[in-house]
């Protein structure tokens, strides 16, 4: 893969860009502190503006490697204020592959902004770092998660049972994906 890092990128809606630490307070308040927005994810919702603020400080540490991708999902409507966040949580350049992770504040669900966001991200990966394989799973809990997936064509390969752990504990995990050549 020819790795290129987080850059901007623009879809009708929304402006995916690299987060600051200025947006520490929007974090916090659009969706790391609420328990439902992380109930299947793998940290824990955020108990102040502080956490949100470290870990904004990390990421932003991160960003001058190039195989790094973070971004703040922005609704161009909303101004600057991130509501959400989508990035590479797993690569494996033998294989070509990128696994993405996300989440959106509770307030912009069932909008069709994460399958937005989503298809920007994986044309991004395509098309600019090269990858072959890009997959993403989810807690079969989180049937919304998977609607995501397959409205951006991702197809679902199975369900490994037990076999990943959110903050519901021990979970199956539904697994999607989609290949260079399935575009």
């Amino acid at each position: 893969m020819k790795h290129c890092g987080t850059q901007t990128i623009e879809t009708e809606r929304l402006l995916l860009r690299r987060f600051s630490k200025n947006d520490a307070g929007a974090m916090y308040r659009n969706w790391a502190s609420d328990p439902e927005v992380t109930k299947y994810l793998t940290w824990p919702a955020h108990t102040s503006v502080n956490v949100s603020r470290a870990v904004l400080e990390e990421w932003a540490a991160s960003y001058s490697q190039e195989n790094y991708y973070q971004w703040a999902i922005v609704l161009k409507k909303h101004g600057n204020d991130p509501i959400g966040s989508i990035s590479a949580v797993d690569q494996n350049d033998d294989l070509s592959m990128i696994h993405i992770g996300y989440c959106i504040g509770k307030a912009w669900w069932h909008q069709g902004i994460m399958s937005e966001a989503l298809k920007a991200v994986m044309d991004y990966f395509f098309d600019k770092v090269g990858a072959n394989r890009i997959e993403t799973r989810h807690d079969p809990r989180n049937s919304h998660s998977g609607m995501v997936m397959k409205k951006c064509g991702m197809r679902y390969e199975g369900t490994m049972r037990e076999s990943d752990r959110n903050n519901q504990g021990i979970c199956d995990a539904c697994w999607y994906a989609l290949l260079r050549s399935e575009r």
